[in-house]
């Protein structure tokens, strides 16, 4: 498998990846600012799960289509960004009872984790970013391709929740303490919306830069 130099390397580059702010830093930020810190590691969770996704695309040669084919590419990244108008109009119809306890147990959490996953998924960008990271640090000499694809993944995903995590944590502690504000949901609601908007026109007009 990956020796221990390679791995330490490529640990080293995730710790700067993971703790430069993004799209995905954003988003689960505001997702723990309007709902909570449950609701940010849900996000979390479905954005990790579509990491493992590319991953797995990138080592089996999938993720070169969107390389090889430019219509592929685009039509990724504005299914993507309709998305996220979708997921920004949700917020900003949503009502003070979209927050709740119940909600957060029963349906907030699992869709809030469906919404990661789909975001992630329906970002070319991210594919193309796992498929020239990712392989600057495999050995073919040294096992299975995809094994080692995903054991990366698995070290960008465990310092990505080390990261996150803290961030997620103390948003979800500045929702707490700014809460007595009976305001303070809906304008968390608008700048949840404003986010996945100002993502969605990110992702349809950034191109392949």
């Amino acid at each position: 498998m990956i020796d221990l130099s390679t791995f330490a390397v490529f640990a080293a580059a995730c710790v700067a990846l993971a703790a430069t702010p993004g799209p995905d830093m954003l988003l689960i930020v505001s997702r723990s600012a309007s709902q909570g810190s449950a609701a940010g590691f849900a996000s979390l969770a479905g954005i990790q799960v579509g990491t493992y996704c590319h991953a797995l695309a990138a080592a089996v040669g999938l993720a070169q289509l969107l390389v090889a084919v430019p219509i592929a590419f685009d039509a990724v990244r504005y299914a993507g960004a309709a998305y996220l108008l979708f997921l920004a109009w949700q917020a900003y119809c949503a009502t003070g009872s979209f927050a709740t306890a119940a909600n957060a147990r029963s349906y907030g959490l699992a869709a809030m984790f469906r919404q990661g996953l789909a975001t992630n998924l329906l970002n070319p960008k991210m594919a193309l970013f796992v498929l020239a990271l990712l392989p600057q640090f495999v050995q073919p000499e040294a096992g299975s391709i995809v094994a080692q694809f995903m054991v990366l993944a698995t070290v960008l995903n465990v310092i990505g929740l080390i990261v996150n995590g803290a961030i997620i944590l103390a948003a979800g502690r500045m929702r707490r303490i700014v809460s007595i504000n009976g305001r303070w949901h809906r304008l968390s609601q608008i700048f949840l919306g404003t986010v996945f908007a100002g993502l969605a026109v990110r992702l349809a007009f950034d191109g392949r830069k």
